[in-house]
């Protein structure tokens, strides 16, 4: 992939996905000059007319209604990844082959992540639907989201729900309808204390393992006297539990497949679900 084609690419994304882009925006992050920003949305727009329209008013190139994803996948976790820092397309061909599990898609409407990404930005609060799986049926709430998570299967969203009058959880792919931007909001990041909270948890083999089966583990993780310490955010601390498929609750049957427990779980326990 040329640097062009990485830009093209970059113009596609942050269009589709932000409602938007400029020479401005692209230079900056390119790390290109302003003029050959302006060549290539030029150049963009010459290939796939139809995607972006200019809005004289905002100075804005803006996705059509027409838009159709020609460089980009349409998948929500294509634009996470990369505005978390996760992916940029690759500036070399790799040496060594390799190949990576694909998570199934989680289908986001661009006009949501447009306002939810918004929201964040600037702090305000947004009226959407949301289902859930013991509330199936369309629910109206307010939130004020702060951050993106990924949790290793898919991305959640983390905001104040003026419903449940705390900090909640919302998968994206949930999410139902059409958004409203509202008011400014001072429930911002700062005032939840979960997610500003820095928790350990101390992880370490399964003792119903032999000792040759301990060591293993043991090697895996490159432990210090036994255990494995993990920082994390409090607000965190469940997801990273079960991407390390750590039951606190019961024992799995098999200790093989268990691996590894909680040694930590009464300091921690008024943070888990």
């Amino acid at each position: 992939m040329t640097d062009s084609d990485r830009r093209d690419w970059l113009i596609e994304l942050i269009s589709y996905w932000e409602g938007g882009v400029n020479a401005t925006r692209l230079a900056s992050l390119c790390g290109i000059g302003r003029q050959q920003a302006t060549k290539d949305l030029s150049a963009y727009r010459g290939r796939f007319d139809s995607n972006l329209n200019y809005n004289q008013s905002q100075k804005t190139f803006q996705p059509t209604e027409h838009f159709v994803c020609r460089l980009i996948s349409g998948d929500v976790a294509e634009y996470l990844d990369w505005v978390s820092g996760q992916r940029a397309p690759a500036t070399t061909d790799s040496r060594v082959p390799y190949q990576c599990l694909r998570h199934p898609a989680r289908r986001v409407p661009a006009p949501l992540m447009r306002k939810l990404i918004r929201a964040i930005r600037e702090q305000r609060r947004i009226e959407v639907d949301y289902v859930s799986l013991s509330s199936p049926d369309h629910d109206g709430r307010v939130i004020v989201p702060h951050t993106f998570v990924n949790t290793g299967l898919r991305w959640h969203l983390r905001a104040w729900c003026e419903k449940s009058r705390d900090y909640r959880d919302f998968v994206l792919s949930r999410f139902r309808g059409e958004a409203e931007l509202l008011d400014l909001s001072p429930q911002g990041a700062d005032q939840d204390v979960a997610w500003q909270t820095e928790i350990e948890l101390i992880l370490a083999p399964d003792p119903r393992l032999s000792p040759v089966k301990r060591s293993v583990i043991e090697q895996d993780y490159s432990m210090v006297g036994g255990c494995l310490v993990l920082s994390t955010r409090a607000a965190l601390a469940n997801y990273l539990l079960q991407e390390m498929q750590v039951g606190f609750k019961v024992l799995d049957g098999t200790p093989e497949a268990q691996q590894l427990i909680l040694m930590n779980v009464d300091d921690v326990r008024q943070w888990l679900f």
